[in-house]
């Protein structure tokens, strides 16, 4: 084989390895951006755009949805992979849950933000203001959010939360404006969750912002992980409470789940293969955390539930080992910021958990779950 044909061949497959079969511009050098923790995304960087891809979490092998970030200020290059191009940095997005809202304000990038759904369920003070102001549209219902409000307002991108078996987006899906699938809650550990934030960064322009952000949370993590290492008190814990029939618990390979390996804490169902929650009778919990040594549980209330509200609620739960030792925490979802932080702050839900755990290293009060009063 001649010299020049051999040349020829070796850049057409460096090429293709960063291309593969998609049709782009020559001009073009592509750089893999390294993900420590994320597993179901993966971010490609070429000369003009960048191609995000989400992986379908329900359909191993598949792809949920595929990204082309292109700068507005540059023209859209004449040639580009399939995918919904979403021109950068985003001015005015529809963002439907208040953890990316809570996300994108930490960001630096509040503004950027021009509607919001269920404004029932978000207590953050600047989207309130906001929204009393006039400055933040109330676009309804996250399943179905009102298509003339994202008219109205000229949307530049959709944040909707993708589901197994939903049927899509319905009207939605007909604006051809780019919906971000913010599909990071699909993770399976706490950091792979976080991770996305830098995704999230490249779509509102704020990328070095949103990777010292990662380090930092990434950085706090591992030195609390290893923290709870070295205490010397081991003990395990129960979560949640019933809801009606039925008790949802963490599954083992939950990010909850993990959590809890990380903090040095035994939990019964850690064998579990499950990465949702369990729904399990009374019974089976009575049976598997019986003997726990700390409670902890999430709840919704004007007022700070007690452990005599929690017998009218349920009798039953007397029969648990830290119900009888006073060792009830309970975190107020109405007051506290554990849903707009925690997701993409898994390292204050670590120190929580550490707190609680291990009085032994001494790390001061949890900030989420509160000791129950009588």
């Amino acid at each position: 084989m001649s010299k020049p044909l051999s040349i020829l061949i070796l850049v057409i497959a460096l090429l293709s390895s960063c291309r593969g079969n998609q049709k782009v511009t020559t001009r073009d050098d592509c750089d893999t951006v390294a993900l420590k923790h994320a597993t179901h995304i993966s971010i490609v960087k070429h000369h003009d755009f960048t191609v995000v891809k989400l992986a379908d979490p329900w359909n191993t092998g598949k792809t949920l949805h595929t990204y082309v970030l292109v700068p507005a200020d540059k023209e859209l290059p004449a040639q580009l992979p399939d995918g919904a191009v979403v021109r950068t940095p985003l001015k005015r997005a529809v963002v439907a849950t208040s953890v990316h809202c809570s996300l994108v304000i930490d960001m630096g990038k509040g503004t950027s933000i021009g509607g919001i759904c269920e404004p029932q369920y978000i207590h953050i003070p600047y989207i309130l203001d906001q929204l009393q102001k006039g400055s933040i549209a109330d676009c309804g219902s996250g399943m179905a959010p009102t298509v003339e409000k994202i008219i109205d307002m000229q949307a530049d991108a959709i944040f909707l939360s993708p589901f197994q078996n939903s049927g899509g987006y319905g009207k939605v899906e007909e604006l051809k404006i780019p919906i971000i699938e913010t599909a990071d809650y699909m993770e399976t550990s706490a950091l792979g969750r976080a991770e996305w934030m830098r995704f999230y960064g490249m779509l509102f322009g704020c990328e070095q912002k949103a990777d010292s952000m990662f380090a930092e949370v990434e950085k706090g993590y591992m030195e609390l992980k290893a923290l709870a290492k070295t205490s010397a008190d081991k003990r395990s814990i129960m979560m949640d409470k019933q809801t009606g029939a039925v008790w949802y618990v963490p599954g083992g390979q939950s990010t909850l789940g993990g959590i809890f390996a990380d903090a040095g804490i035994d939990y019964p169902w850690k064998e579990d293969d499950h990465s949702g929650s369990l729904a399990l009778p009374f019974e089976s919990v009575l049976e598997k955390a019986e003997h726990a040594d700390i409670w902890l549980f999430r709840y919704n209330s004007p007022h700070d539930i007690t452990f005599k509200e929690l017998l009218t609620d349920n009798a039953g739960y007397k029969q648990f080992k830290a119900f009888t030792d006073k060792e009830v925490y309970g975190c107020n979802t109405a007051t506290s910021t554990f849903y707009e932080e925690t997701p993409f702050h898994p390292n204050l839900l670590l120190r929580d958990f550490i707190c609680i755990a291990h009085p032994d290293l001494q790390l001061g009060e949890p900030k989420y779950f509160k000791k129950l009063h009588e």
